[in-house]
Order: structure tokens, then sequence, then C-alpha cells
């Protein structure tokens, strides 16, 4: 016997998977991720019994429900899970899955569409961030052609708007959780190393490549084939996440690590996010967002090696191994090491609605 589970296929921006209704899942936390491990098909280096595609960006789930504060108007839980091991994760934020987020609203009745296009406030219930979403919604439908292009992702699409309204100190307990803006740290087997530890949406560890005898230019196959340079960012992780004020961070997928070097496509700065054990093919929403952020702040790492524009709106172009990332930054005209807003655009497509299948005696469903 098994238990059928009603979801959206859905990819949110350069990430995929299925979304639920929060009503449709397991209210107790523990059963709840055990049936998420089923449905991914976790632990498993292919996840070949599940939807999982036996890699981080492709084993993302998505758990919608109405907003219950005032002015909310979708609640979201994000879960990262694990692909070898049995490990659910919804303690960071995913801003690539958050593009999905009201179009699967639209599509499953939890919200109205508004007009030709349609803006929703969701609470990203991972770190109680809010955020305003704006979708193409000719007709009163959501519409998923259009001309908007994001690299990493083939053809082009509906633009969908994202407007971050506070995404400083999103899981550590600030925007700069050392207190400073530039740490030197020594760490054994690592040699000494200068680094930013930031988290304006995502907790982020950046350094310089070359400061690891890297380009910050390798391709993602050559960075993940790299076990030398892999056991030593773990190294570094492990003692900045305890600098971050994040505890042990063995078990857990944050903070991020991120290379660094001089922009050479025309962008503002050069990237190679590892999440926290892969290479990202391209980086995430919420890690450009604090890569720019740092890019920003006077005295980072990324000091005289990043290119910024003057002004106090300024976006900044993140490259990445599959192309670049635009954030629109908006500072302070009166403190500009405060970052006020953070802004970008993605695309969503629903590729498939049905029922995913789990063993019942994992669970047997809600009863009514």
């Amino acid at each position: 016997m098994q238990t059928p589970i009603s979801c959206l296929f859905m990819r949110g921006g350069t990430s995929r998977g299925p979304f639920f209704n929060a009503a449709d899942l397991p209210a107790d936390i523990a059963l709840r991720d055990r049936v998420l491990l089923a449905v991914m098909g976790s632990p498993d280096r292919r996840q070949i019994d599940g939807l999982g595609g036996a890699n981080p960006l492709t084993s993302k789930v998505g758990i919608v429900s109405r907003g219950k504060s005032p002015g909310v108007d979708l609640d979201f839980l994000f879960a990262q899970v694990v692909v070898a091991e049995s490990v659910v994760d919804t303690t960071p934020n995913c801003g690539n899955m958050l593009a999905a987020v009201v179009p699967f609203a639209l599509e499953t009745g939890l919200a109205q569409a508004q007009g030709e296009n349609t803006t929703l406030r969701v609470l990203t219930l991972n770190t109680d961030m809010q955020c305003d979403v704006t979708v193409a919604t000719p007709g009163g439908r959501v519409s998923y052609a259009g001309e908007a292009k994001i690299d990493g992702v083939p053809g082009s699409a509906a633009p969908i708007k994202i407007n971050f309204l506070d995404t400083a100190g999103s899981v550590c307990s600030s925007l700069l959780p050392t207190g400073r803006v530039l740490d030197e740290v020594s760490v054994e087997g690592v040699g000494a190393l200068q680094v930013t530890c930031i988290d304006n949406g995502m907790p982020l560890v950046m350094l310089r490549a070359a400061d690891l005898g890297r380009t910050g230019y390798e391709s993602v196959a050559d960075l993940n084939a790299d076990i030398e340079l892999k056991t030593r960012l773990e190294a570094l992780r492990l003692h900045t996440g305890k600098l971050m004020g994040l505890g042990d961070v063995s078990k857990k997928t944050y903070p991020k690590m991120c290379l660094i070097a001089a922009p050479r496509e025309g962008g503002s700065i050069a990237t190679r996010c590892f999440i926290p054990h892969v290479c990202h093919d391209a980086i995430g929403v919420l890690a450009a967002v604090t890569v720019g952020t740092a890019c920003v702040l006077e005295g980072s790492v990324a000091a005289g090696i990043a290119t910024v524009p003057a002004g106090h709106v300024k976006p900044v172009s993140v490259e990445h191994p599959t192309g670049e990332f635009t954030v629109e930054l908006e500072v302070d005209p009166a403190h500009p090491q405060n970052v006020m807003r953070a802004a970008l655009l993605r695309t969503a497509r629903l590729i498939m609605r049905g029922e995913v299948m789990v063993p019942a005696a994992i669970w047997e469903g809600n009863k009514a």
C-alpha cells in the first residue's frame, strides 16, 4: 500500500522540486521529514526511488500555506533534502524556490489573481523574512511565457520580481555576525586567510580564490574533483561557523563557502560557491544578494576585486560558472554601509501536477 500526496513539481529559478500545500503533509515535524525523505528518495546518491535529481539544486521542497500574520498573504517553508543523508534542513532560505511560491498558490487556489500582475507578500518561515513577489497573471491566470532570461536556465519565461524587505541576519545574529567586515583567521591545514563572514539572506564565508592557490575561474567539474581544496574549505567552514555564532555546522548546510575573483565577463565580481560541499553550477539567489552586499561594504574581502557602480542604487552583476546574476541594492545615502533594499528577477515554471506516492509504512495520510 502507498499513500498519495497532491503536489506540483515546479522549477523556481535554477532549482526545482515538489511543492506541497502544508495541509496535505503531516503536522508532526519528524514524521513530515520522513515523508519528504521518501518523496525525494534520500538517503541515496542517485535518489533513484524518489523525485530528487541527485544534486542539491534538485533536492529541494516547497511547503506553502495561507499567511497567518497580518499583511502576509502566504507562508513558505523551504526544505533542503540532503541527497545521501537522512537530513531535511529547514534552517536556510532558498530564493530560487521562492520564485515558484506565488505561481503555486495561484495554481492551487491558495491565492487569487489581482489583475494583469499579481503581487503577494510572502513570509519565509525558515528565517522570518518577508518579501513581495510579483508575477504576470493576464486574464487571471499565471503566465509562464515571456522574454525574461536567467543564466542557468535555457530559453526565456515570464519575469518574476522579488523585492526583499529584510534580509540582514537571516540565520545569524546580524549582517556581520563576527562584528567585523573583515576577519583574519588561521586554521590548521588551511593557513592564515582573510575572510568576510556575512549574512544578508544567506550565511556566507567569502574569501579570495587566489589565497587558496586557485584562480576563481575553474570549472565546476574541476572544483568538485579538487579534494585538497574541498578539504581545506570544510576545515575553514567548521572554524568560521563557530565565529559566526552558528555552533557546530558539520551537519548543517550553511554557511556556504564562496571563492571570489576579479570579474572577467564585464560583471562586478566572479564567484565559485560551494553549497556547502558541492560547487554550485550557478549561484543561489540569496547568496548573490549576500555577495553583492559584501561588494558594497567598504573594507570587505571584495575590496580591490569588485567593480561596483556609483550611486545609491547599485546593480551588482555577480558572475558564476554558467553566466551572471544581477542584484539591485539600495544603500542608505547617509550611511552607505547600510543596505536598505535588495531586488532581483527570477523565472519559474509548472512542470507537472499530480500525486507523489510514499510507502504507507511511513505515513498513511491525514485522516478525516
